[in-house]
């Protein structure tokens, strides 16, 4: 099942002409194989993936306060892409690289084991109604995806404001091994960690819809219980 399908949407003039400038500088295409993130950045340093950065305000603002990382973004919607990387050359940032594609594909094919530090996802579409709950991205297969590229003692923030959609998260990581719930068992994170706000944020408070952050730790190993013992 494709949760993710490329959108081209309204593309501005500035947009069109960052992907068309930028897009051998900040663009990452996966191919078939394997990718080298330590050749993709240049370098070698904790690395962080979002999953559907919209229009990449998180994602730049994130990147911007700990240069030390790198961030990986991947994205269907070419316009939020052409705003990123425009965005991200206009403030001297390398240490963004952006994907246009499908992330299932990018987590099952193309990223190592245990290649990252941080894996987000942000505000991603609640898919509300029942019939379409099995396109929501957040299910036991993706967790089982993410405990693979995670390193241990790597995270996963998940986020957002449809109540129902953070009913299920929270169902789906708890009973998914090799995750340890940062919060504690069956419990939401106490305001947004290090989450930047966002617009979705901003739009669904103002809608009086309560928004909840999820923070699971990648354990060593699977993560499973022991007879007679703990995690």
């Amino acid at each position: 099942m494709r949760t993710y399908v490329r959108r081209e949407g309204r593309m501005t003039r500035a947009q069109r002409r960052a992907l068309e400038t930028l897009w051998p500088r900040y663009g990452v295409e996966p191919g078939e194989g394997t990718l080298d993130l330590d050749a993709v950045f240049g370098r070698r340093a904790p690395r962080a993936l979002e999953i559907g950065f919209g229009m990449g305000d998180a994602l730049l603002e994130m990147a911007a306060a700990r240069p030390g990382w790198d961030f990986l973004g991947v994205e269907v919607y070419r316009p939020g892409a052409g705003s990123l990387i425009r965005r991200a050359h206009e403030a001297g940032l390398g240490n963004i690289r952006v994907v246009l594609g499908d992330a299932v594909r990018l987590l099952e094919r193309h990223l190592p084991p245990a290649s990252l530090d941080a894996v987000y996802v942000f505000f991603p579409d609640p898919w509300p109604k029942k019939r379409h709950h099995k396109r929501r991205l957040v299910q036991p297969a993706f967790a089982e995806r993410v405990a693979r590229v995670l390193r241990p003692g790597g995270v996963l923030h998940l986020a957002t404001d449809w109540e129902p959609y953070a009913e299920h998260m929270l169902a789906v990581m708890e009973a998914a091994p090799g995750f340890r719930n940062a919060a504690g068992p069956g419990r939401y994170l106490e305001g947004r960690g290090e989450r930047p706000e966002t617009k979705f944020e901003r739009r669904g408070r103002a809608l009086g819809h309560p928004v909840r952050d999820l923070l699971y730790v990648r354990e060593a190993g699977d993560g499973k219980r022991e007879t007679g013992g703990g995690r």
